[in-house]
Formats: C-alpha cells, sequence, structure tokens
C-alpha cells in the first residue's frame, strides 16, 4: 500500500503502516504549510518576501534586512516580520543583495544571495548566551549602566564642584553634553581603543585621554572640565565593568503593534571623514515642495561640500558653499571644534579632517523649492549697516558688531548660491505662516533675528529685508514694549526687563503668529515672542522655565495647536501648553516660573540609570512634530529623537512608538522633517526624512570606513503590505 494515500486511512493499519503514516503526515504538513505560506505572500516583480523560522516556530517581530553595494551607493532596507514570521521587502531597485535576520534574543542568520520577485525564507539563528544577544541591544540598555554620582557627592561634599547639581551633571552627561555629538553606549564607546589601553593602567585615565581626540576635544574637555574631573571615574568604572562581562540588566522587546509596520531604508552618502548634522527634503509648511525631489545634507564643522541624494535614481552628488577669499575657517575658539587635532584619534591620528569655512548647521526649503541655510559667506566683522551708528530700525536699538554663520541661499534648479550679509548669528532656521514668508531664526544670543524673504525678493536689499529684536518682558504689565532695565538689573515697576535666553530652536506658530524659542543651561525652558507690528521697537517676549521633574530642555517643535514640544534631559518628551496657565502672562511676577501647570510630561522608553528614581537614560536631542500626518502615525504627533533608541521615538494618543533602526547599530539623529511625495499613494507616499547625525559616523557598526546615513522612515498599514 503507497504511503501517499489517503492518510487518515493509512494511519489506522498496523504500527509499522502507523509510523509511515505519520512520517508522511509530517512531510505533507511541512511542505503543504510552506506552499501555503507563500502563496498567502504576495509579491510584485520588486519585492521579496519569505518567513522566518526559528526551532520553536515562527520568529515575529525580528528584522529582515536586505543590502546591495551594486548602486550607485550603499543601499539598505529592513522591514519586521508579522505574527507569523512572514516578511515583505518591498520595491527594492533591481540588483543582487544580501538579505539576513537579526532580532532580540537572536544573533544574525546566515546572509542569502537573491533578487527581488523572489521568496526567500530563513533560518533564525537563537542566541547561544545572553552576551551575544546583547551585542544587539539598543545603545541604551548599556549606557544605563553607567553609574551616577549619589546625592551625597553634590553641594561640594566631594570632587564634583559645589555648584552643580546632580540634574546638571545628568543635563551635560546627556543630550545638551556630551550625547549632544555622538550616541554613547554602543560598541565603540563602551569599548576603550587599544591605543588609549596601551598607554595607560587603568579605563579612568583612558577615557581621560580619549576626550582629548580629534578636533572635537578641546570641546569634549571643555565640557567634562565643567563638572570637575570626576566624570573620568565613572566612565572608567563603566567600561571596565562591561570589559570584565557585565551585561544589561534590561533586556529589549522586540517591535509590537505598528511597529511591525514600519520600513527603514538607508543610503550613505557624504565621506567617511565628514558627518552631517541634519537633512532637509521639503517646505516645512507645504510637505508636498519637492516631491520625489532630491535631499540636502548640512555638514557643519566637516565640510563646504553639501551632499545631494535622489532617492529615485540612488545617485549621489554636491554643491560646493562658496565664501569670499578673506573669511576665515569656522573652526578654533568660538566654535564647538578646533582647527587641528587637541590629541591623535584613535581612528584618524593627527589628520585634519574638518576644514569649513561656511559652516552650514540646518537648512530650509521655501515654497519654491529654494533652499534656504544657516551658513555664512562672508568674515565675522559686521558692515556699518549693522552697527552703532547705523539708521537700520534693529541696528538703531541694538546694534550688533559680529556674526559668526549667516544666511545663503542655493536654487536647485539653476544651481546659484548667493551668500547674504546679514547682521545677526543663525543656528535654525523656520519659515513663519505669514504672507511675508518670514524666515525666523535661532542663534542670535540676545537677539532673534528674521528675514523677510518677500521684501528681499521684490527689493534685493537685504537690508531692507531683515531685521532684528532684543527679548524683552512686560514686567510693568500694560501691555505694550517700553523703555526697559538690562538682565542685570532689578525690575522697575515702571519699566520692561530684557532678558538673555538664546534661542536654539526656533517654531513660528501655525495658530497665532507668534514665534518661540527654546533656551538652554542649568535653568532652560521656552521663550514665546509676539512680534507686533514693528518688531524690532514692538515685539514683546514670555519665559517659561521647565519645572521639575522636567530639566535640560534642547530641541523643540510646535503643533498646529500652538503648544510647544521639548526633547528634555530629565528622560522625558515635555509639552507646554500656554493656555493652562492661571496667572497673569505678564506683569512683575512673570518671569519665567509662574506658570508650572502649563508644563506635562511623558517619559521616553528604554532604562533608567540605578539610583535615581524612576528616569529614561534616553537623551533626544531634537524633537518635531509631524503637523501634517507626513508618516501615517495622524496630525500633530510629536516625534523626538531617540539618540540612545537607535532611531526615533514618536508619541501618538500617549504611547511611545519606536522608530528603530536595527542596521548597522547606533544610529543616531539630530533632526528631522516628513515629506508627501504623493497624497494619493497611501504609504508609499509619505515618509520621514533624517540622517545618521552622529560627528563621528565610524562609531556606528561597521567603523572606520563608515559614512553617515540619509534614512527614509514609512509605515505600512500591516507588514506585508507592498
Amino acid at each position: 500500500m503507497s504511503i501517499t494515500a489517503t492518510p487518515r486511512h493509512i494511519c489506522q493499519h498496523s504500527n509499522p503502516l502507523r509510523a509511515a503514516c505519520v512520517i508522511a503526515v509530517a512531510l505533507c504538513a511541512s511542505s503543504c504549510a510552506d506552499r501555503a505560506t507563500q502563496q498567502a505572500i504576495a509579491i510584485d516583480a520588486d519585492d521579496i518576501g519569505g518567513t522566518v523560522s526559528g526551532p520553536n516556530g515562527p520568529e515575529a517581530g525580528a528584522w529582515v534586512i536586505a543590502e546591495t553595494r551594486e548602486l550607485p551607493t550603499r543601499f539598505i532596507r529592513s522591514v519586521v516580520t508579522d505574527d507569523q514570521g512572514r516578511y515583505v521587502l518591498p520595491d527594492l531597485p533591481q540588483a543582487n543583495y544580501d538579505i539576513w535576520v537579526r532580532g532580540y534574543g537572536l544573533v544574525d542568520s546566515q546572509k542569502l544571495k537573491s533578487m527581488p520577485g523572489k521568496i526567500v525564507n530563513h533560518t533564525a539563528r537563537i542566541a547561544p548566551d545572553e552576551a551575544s544577544a546583547a551585542h544587539y541591544y539598543p545603545a541604551i540598555y548599556w549606557y544605563s549602566m553607567l553609574k551616577i554620582p549619589a546625592a551625597d557627592q553634590f553641594g561640594g561634599s566631594g570632587e564634583i564642584p559645589a555648584n552643580i547639581t546632580q540634574n546638571d551633571w545628568l543635563n551635560l552627561m546627556k543630550n545638551n553634553g556630551c550625547i549632544g555629538c555622538h550616541q554613547l553606549g554602543q560598541l565603540s564607546t563602551r569599548t576603550i581603543p587599544k591605543v588609549f589601553l596601551d598607554q595607560f593602567p587603568n579605563h579612568e585615565q583612558a577615557w581621560a585621554r580619549r576626550v582629548l581626540s580629534g578636533q572635537a576635544g578641546s570641546t569634549m574637555i571643555g565640557l567634562t572640565s565643567q563638572i570637575g574631573g570626576a566624570p573620568f571615574k565613572y566612565f572608567g568604572e563603566w567600561t571596565q565593568r562591561v570589559a570584565n562581562g557585565e551585561l544589561p540588566a534590561h533586556q529589549p522587546q522586540r517591535p509590537q503593534g505598528v511597529e511591525r509596520g514600519i520600513v527603514v531604508t538607508l543610503w550613505e552618502w557624504s565621506d567617511d571623514k565628514k558627518y552631517l548634522h541634519d537633512l532637509i527634503s521639503t517646505d516645512r509648511r507645504n510637505p508636498t515642495v519637492n516631491a520625489y525631489g532630491p535631499l540636502f545634507g548640512s555638514p557643519e564643522y566637516a565640510t563646504d561640500n553639501v551632499p545631494i541624494l535622489d532617492p529615485k535614481t540612488n545617485a549621489l552628488s554636491s554643491f560646493r558653499m562658496t565664501v569670499t577669499p578673506d573669511t576665515p575657517e569656522a573652526l578654533g575658539p568660538g566654535h564647538a571644534a578646533a582647527a587641528q587635532a587637541l590629541q591623535p584619534s584613535a581612528y584618524w591620528g593627527d589628520e585634519k579632517i574638518w576644514d569649513t569655512r561656511a559652516n552650514n548647521h540646518n537648512s530650509m526649503f521655501d515654497g519654491q523649492g529654494r533652499l534656504w541655510l544657516a551658513a555664512t559667506g562672508h568674515p565675522p566683522e559686521n558692515p556699518d549697516v549693522c552697527k552703532k551708528g547705523s539708521n537700520h530700525p534693529s541696528a538703531k536699538l541694538f546694534p550688533i558688531e559680529r556674526t559668526a554663520r549667516r544666511i545663503t541661499r542655493y536654487e536647485p534648479q539653476t544651481g546659484q548660491y548667493t551668500a547674504l550679509l546679514t547682521c545677526f548669528s543663525t543656528h535654525h532656521l523656520q519659515f513663519g505662516y505669514d504672507a511675508d514668508n518670514t524666515l525666523w531664526t535661532s542663534g542670535g544670543g540676545q537677539v532673534v533675528g528674521w528675514l523677510n524673504t518677500k521684501v528681499l525678493d521684490e527689493t534685493g536689499d537685504v537690508d531692507k529685508a531683515q531685521g532684528w529684536t532684543a527679548l524683552v518682558l512686560d514686567t510693568n504689565g500694560n501691555g505694550k514694549r517700553d523703555a526697559y532695565v538690562e538682565p542685570n538689573q532689578p525690575i522697575d515697576p515702571a519699566k520692561d526687563k530684557r532678558i538673555v535666553a538664546g534661542w536654539y530652536a526656533v517654531m513660528p506658530s501655525p495658530a497665532d503668529g507668534s514665534v518661540w524659542g527654546t533656551f538652554r543651561g542649568n535653568t532652560s525652558g521656552v521663550v514665546r515672542l509676539a512680534p507686533g507690528d514693528n518688531p524690532p521697537a514692538t515685539a514683546l517676549a514670555e519665559i517659561y522655565n521647565v519645572p521639575l521633574p522636567g530639566f535640560g530642555v534642547r530641541g523643540g517643535d510646535i503643533d498646529g495647536n500652538g503648544v510647544v514640544w521639548v526633547s528634555l534631559a530629565s528622560g522625558h518628551l515635555g509639552s507646554f501648553d500656554r493656555s493652562k496657565c492661571k496667572g497673569p502672562l505678564n506683569g512683575p511676577k512673570a518671569t519665567g516660573d509662574h506658570c508650572p501647570e502649563g508644563w506635562s510630561f511623558y517619559q521616553y522608553p528604554g532604562p533608567g540609570f540605578d539610583g535615581i528614581g524612576e528616569n529614561s537614560a534616553e537623551s533626544s536631542y531634537y524633537t518635531w512634530v509631524d503637523q501634517h500626518n507626513t508618516f501615517g502615525l495622524g496630525e500633530n504627533v510629536p516625534m523626538s529623537t531617540g539618540n540612545l533608541n537607535d532611531g526615533l521615538i514618536a508619541m501618538q494618543d500617549g504611547k511611545m512608538v519606536v522608530l528603530r533602526v536595527p542596521y548597522p547599530l547606533g544610529y543616531y539623529a539630530k533632526g528631522f522633517d516628513g515629506r508627501i511625495d504623493d497624497p494619493n499613494a497611501g504609504w508609499k507616499g509619505r515618509g520621514l526624512w533624517t540622517t545618521n547625525g552622529d560627528r563621528v559616523p565610524w562609531l556606528i557598526e561597521g567603523g572606520k570606513g563608515s559614512k553617515p546615513l540619509a534614512a527614509h522612515f514609512q509605515l505600512r498599514p500591516d507588514p506585508l503590505a507592498k
């Protein structure tokens, strides 16, 4: 009797036949299941799909990664498996790919070769031990192992300066200090380069030498010196424990819910000795501008070459920001990078790898598709129109002698690049929602500057188009701007008061025409500016300090209702809603601490440091609000850079959603925006754009030779959508 006969009938016979029956049924079930699964995974000619199975069955919530170097630049796309371990890698450019599986509790599977249009099934590899599994954990799981000095070490009783609080310490160990430039906790920073271990007897001394390295050495040692030499003791103790085999006490969870619908695409751009602070893809106010168009990077201190990525063709190009011959390098005193390496780097030795003069921090598109850059093309000395004695309306009230970074413009259609001789310094740029297309800026220190681009287009007159104002509080409470006392003078009931709260982020409100900024420091918060009819003379400011448990404001943004959202060193996403304020918003008591009820706090995901209460070690650099549902989670969804979570973090309906980059490990963003390429194309026509903004891109998985990465995050309705 053939064992291919009806299985149920065979299984009723004798033991030998029953045994054969069991084998046959098992084989049939296995092959039939494979065929059924493959049939259930619908793919097109440009997709790759399949299943991921382990010893215990389907592997749900694992990443499947496809990588190729056959395109004009390195290309990576990753997706997440569904509940049944199925996946679809959609819309892949034609090339040969390495495809493999990565996931928590696993080690990387065998890399399989394939092309689009194929079904590729994978066998997951279970991690043989906890150490092997922990290798793939995001940086936050390792960095949270760092010991924070106990409360009794502050106040002058230990080696920490008396004026430093525990929150001040954390602020500098997180997003307003060390993690403001690069990720800590990935493999490259939780270990010490051999060259330093060979020179010094312990990790503490190796760390003291490590932070002197390269052109950022002066900045790093400057930060640590603010809180004494104690950080090296704690950093050294941390990496020594890691070297001894200690592992994180917490384990990450695999992607859940909507996180399984995330598609991440990466492209390499720029070069391996440079870095990118940011990128831009569209006009914030109208995210269909530059649809399917090129992306532009912001190289900050690294170079004057602006990289350009065409995501349609995967092609790379660039343009060079030009400066006048007498423009000095934007390096050295007054800058966050030095002209020469302070001490040799473990990666580049004494080599000078950064050489910018233009110093482009970030850029913005306008509605015409023109690119406006926070950069300079001229020496710091300002023209006479900016200085004392000028008749310029802003200079008459607050003259400015020198400016480090100004505004420039690039027109992609013609390639024309123009450096504007503005008076005020810039850092971030944002267009307002007014008819004049006013470009508001941060970075002015004691002033806030703007450029009326409508006037500039109509007249070509930069002096006429620009303006700036001091930040003045209405402390006499009469509703208008009057003569004021200076920041170091006591409040005068008959006058207003000028404050110094230099803006880091800038955010024009779509709700009421006001403009907001964040300010950093041991005391930090947000400032509202109401321009009035004649901004240099009528603009009035309001200041709102962040109360505990929040501290350490850095980047921020505003939603369509006028609520401000900020990244906090306390490990929170913070929001400030001015409409919740109960007391007067001006007058002698409205000087920063007068509206704690306007603040709300939402703890970021990931483990926290031991011994300091409930907290997250997340050190988010910047927060951005998706006003137009460019990603797919809804309008006005706040999103933060998850600088220790290897990606981005969105908050939808009070729940944190992690948009993680699984490969390469160590992804670190500084800013992002969202673009709608086609509003009728569903998830395929929209997404978020960002770049790996770590100042040291060679710290990412792959090490020396790694280049900055542009990233596109998209959200499918389900893990098999194509």
